[in-house]
């Protein structure tokens, strides 16, 4: 140690040889001071994000059959791929023609007077005027499984034997058609292949992109003000209806908690013909009520290019956390 550094140390009180052990007492405070400051950065908690209630659950619906009935459910689990009650989950059952193409209202409007039910482990099929045709919960292994093709798409579904084809086929009465059922092994489908805003991950069975539609019933009442006849959610086959917020609100819902259940928007929906069907008579009218949403729910300009000219009308969104959710269940929305 140098002399001056010895007269200081005296003129505080210390002595000489009393410096390293002081200056390890002040590397040790240092040490646990910063030490103390990354434990804080580590054990501070996140920014909470705020919810807030922009709505409530008023409508459940699951399609058991594509483009067939809807169910009305009062709770249903909330799946990667989709809604389930029970044994229904939506859109698992298909209907295609011979050559493997699948059928919907738009070639076979008198498809959404079917219906499609489930109880114990026994399903039926039924529509008015016609007897119900039972069918087993389990589809025969030793059916066929044949590969479909859902908006071009391959996708493969079990058929349900001669008696469900014929039933469907009778009905119709236009050409043989059967039913097919999907079944947890089968590849699914690309939503990103049928429209690019989806992620890699994000699949379908038979639904034509997304596994959740959702749509106000203050949206419904906009367009019903528009219209000379007034047309219902079965028009858009939503799976989820939500009353208590403004018209269109749903549009910006980037993100959505319903109890345990979390839903991320993807896009909007496009809308075409199928929304002209009467839910009630399977008549196909082809002008309404898509002339009236496209005279005021067209896509912003830049967006040409994904919607092109058809317009908009609820929402597409994915599960970001699976879960139950109910009708009455409150809605919130995720502060980013």
């Amino acid at each position: 140690m140098g002399a001056a550094s010895s007269r200081a140390l005296a003129r505080l009180g210390l002595p000489a040889q009393s410096r390293p052990a002081w200056l390890g007492v002040a590397a040790l405070g240092l040490a646990a001071v910063a030490l103390g400051a990354v434990a804080w950065r580590r054990t501070r908690p996140r920014r909470v994000r705020r919810l807030q209630q922009v709505g409530t659950v008023a409508q459940l619906w699951i399609y058991p059959v594509k483009s067939c009935k809807g169910v009305p459910v009062q709770a249903a689990e909330c799946t990667a791929l989709g809604m389930r009650w029970g044994h229904l989950r939506d859109r698992f059952w298909l209907v295609i023609d011979q050559t493997g193409n699948m059928v919907t209202a738009r070639q076979e409007p008198r498809l959404v007077l079917i219906s499609f039910t489930c109880n114990g482990d026994t399903l039926t099929l039924g529509a008015a005027y016609t007897l119900d045709l039972l069918l087993p919960l389990k589809t025969p292994t030793t059916n066929p499984v044949h590969t479909c093709r859902v908006h071009g798409m391959e996708v493969q579904g079990r058929d349900c034997g001669d008696a469900a084809a014929q039933w469907i086929t009778d009905f119709l009465g236009t050409q043989p058609y059967r039913l097919v059922a999907f079944e947890p092994h089968m590849q699914l489908r690309s939503s990103q292949k049928a429209r690019s805003p989806f992620g890699p991950s994000d699949k379908v069975a038979y639904s034509d992109a997304s596994p959740y539609l959702l749509l106000s019933e203050a949206s419904l009442a906009d367009l019903n003000s528009r219209l000379e006849k007034q047309v219902t959610a079965s028009n858009f086959r939503p799976n989820l209806v939500i009353a208590g917020c403004g018209a269109f609100a749903e549009d910006s819902w980037d993100e959505i908690v319903i109890g345990d259940v979390k839903l991320k928007r993807v896009m909007a929906c496009s809308r075409c013909i199928l929304t002209t069907v009467d839910p009630d008579t399977g008549v196909l009218d082809r002008k309404e009520p898509l002339e009236t949403l496209r005279s005021y729910r067209q896509c912003d300009p830049s967006q040409k290019k994904l919607y092109g000219t058809l317009p908009l009308f609820g929402q597409y969104f994915v599960l970001g956390n699976p879960g139950t959710i109910r009708v009455g269940d409150a809605v919130y929305l995720v502060d980013q």
